[in-house]
């Protein structure tokens, strides 16, 4: 090795020593956060707090082929979710580029050709050499970086996870909706029917000479009361197939062909697992990118610390010159330097303890953030347990109501036809019968779309992925635009 080489590898070898001293700042430990012990509804024998919540928990509780498909389609084509997935990239990007500043940060092969002519003579030139320049890193200022910007691309891992989970919630619910609202229709239809014969029976009464056309009007309006309900019912169901066709990646359009035929509302199970509290820790993405950003903060005071002290670097370049590109390489053309430097913003402490503190306040203020995310998270929880516990009781009460309402009715109508009631009768249980089939119906629906806000609170969903990169999940045909777009991917996207 020439000695000029050798000095600049000592030299690089003992910068390289001193780099891996000293790391500034805090070093992270994840927070203890307030987490009870047990729901408060723990002892509700529909709650099953020992089993774990399960990844594809809408197979498990509604069992619908249908949804079970949707949910797959939306997977596959929902635009928020790639969207999600492309900032994981970005991420992976951004924790790369981090990791190679802690490497010399100029590295260049430079080379040049000149000729020119004076008093008649031509001059030529010629040149090739290497520079370099390396910051070393004794205070740890790069590698707090890196720590930064890993944790950061955990966050970004976890809005994903978020994503995922608030749109496999958004499906089911969406899903639920529409088969609740195909059901209100058909028993608005069913309504129809019903008035349309009590309206029969009133006409052939008049007819008959045994009522009056006082029946008459009360029958005819209870009826066109019942049909204007059906437009407006109508009008919901195809908002809610194009909100299902937006969360499937899809302008809106006709869903038939997914939806197939009505079918019931989905029924939740008789039991559901809930997990215990401590699991939201691990389960929640809205945690997980709380206590990652926190992280991400930590490293950051280390950085704002490392510029309070100076900075060491050394350089140098190797290289050649001659008049004759035949002489480049003759030890005689050999050029060489070798430098060391340190820089310290000795005036700029003032600033520089300012940028310290208020790094350490941003990371007091995401502590807080995540312990105030943890409560939030079990209140959610809670919240949402107690609804679809609610709700149930609640549908199994207009389960008793509506069965009472219906022989109400045929009671009535048998009487009137015999004389027995007055129209008045009839007209008030045709009412009551109305509004207590649909809200049946609509308590039934309610059930199912808490049970799915209930899963969504807990987290549930984004095991899915398998511990796979979001970038995986990104379709092979957008992988290849972005290759072809610039070949600085090869090798990245496989």
């Amino acid at each position: 090795m020439k000695p000029r080489l050798r000095t600049l590898t000592i030299a690089v070898a003992v910068t390289l020593a001193a780099s891996g001293c000293t790391m500034l700042g805090p070093d992270y430990e994840q927070p203890v956060a307030p987490v009870e012990s047990q729901w408060l509804e723990a002892g509700d024998s529909r709650i099953d707090s020992q089993a774990p919540v399960d990844p594809t928990w809408w197979r498990a509780s509604f069992a619908d082929p249908v949804l079970d498909a949707l949910v797959e389609s939306a997977l596959q084509e929902n635009l928020t979710l790639r969207s999600a997935g492309l900032r994981v990239l970005q991420s992976q990007q951004q924790l790369a580029i981090a990791i190679g500043n802690q490497y010399p940060q100029q590295q260049q092969l430079v080379g040049g050709a000149s000729k020119d002519r004076q008093s008649g003579t031509t001059f030529e030139n010629y040149n090739l050499g290497f520079n370099l320049s390396w910051e070393a890193d004794i205070w740890g200022r790069y590698r707090r970086q890196v720590e930064s910007a890993s944790a950061l691309l955990d966050a970004s891992v976890a809005s994903f996870d978020g994503a995922l989970v608030s749109l496999v919630s958004q499906v089911a619910q969406t899903y639920i909706l529409i088969r609740t609202n195909q059901n209100r229709l058909e028993v608005a239809r069913r309504n129809v029917e019903l008035q349309t014969e009590a309206q029969r029976i009133v006409l052939a009464k008049i007819k008959a000479g045994d009522v009056s056309d006082l029946d008459k009007g009360q029958v005819d309006a209870l009826l066109n009361n019942t049909r204007a309900s059906v437009p407006l019912l109508e009008a919901t169901l195809q908002q809610l197939k194009n909100s299902l066709a937006a969360l499937l990646g899809k302008p809106p359009q006709n869903l038939n062909y997914l939806l197939g035929q009505k079918q019931d509302i989905p029924s939740a199970p008789a039991t559901i697992a809930l997990g215990m509290p401590q699991d939201l820790i691990r389960q929640r993405p809205d945690i997980r990118i709380a206590e990652r950003q926190l992280a991400a903060q930590g490293a950051q005071i280390g950085v704002a610390e490392a510029e309070l002290y100076p900075s060491f670097s050394i350089g140098g370049s190797i290289g050649t010159t001659a008049g004759d590109t035949g002489d480049l390489f003759d030890n005689s053309s050999e050029t060489w330097n070798i430098f060391g430097a340190f820089q310290w913003n000795i005036f700029n402490y003032g600033r520089l303890k300012s940028n310290v503190r208020l790094q350490d306040a941003r990371f007091q203020q995401l502590l807080v953030d995540y312990q105030n995310t943890v409560i939030l998270a079990q209140s959610d929880v809670e919240s949402a347990i107690v609804n679809y516990l609610k709700a149930y009781e609640e549908q199994a009460a207009y389960q008793m109501a509506a069965d009472a309402s219906s022989q109400a009715l045929a009671i009535s109508t048998y009487q009137y036809r015999d004389g027995l009631v007055s129209f008045n009768t009839v007209i008030n249980t045709l009412t009551s019968d109305a509004q207590q089939q649909d809200l049946l119906v609509a308590a039934q629906g309610k059930v199912a779309t808490n049970l799915v806000q209930v899963y969504r609170a807990l987290g549930g969903g984004w095991e899915i992925r398998n511990s796979r990169d979001p970038v995986e999940l990104l379709p092979a045909t957008m992988k290849e635009q972005m290759k072809e777009r610039t070949g600085a991917w090869k090798g990245i996207l496989e």
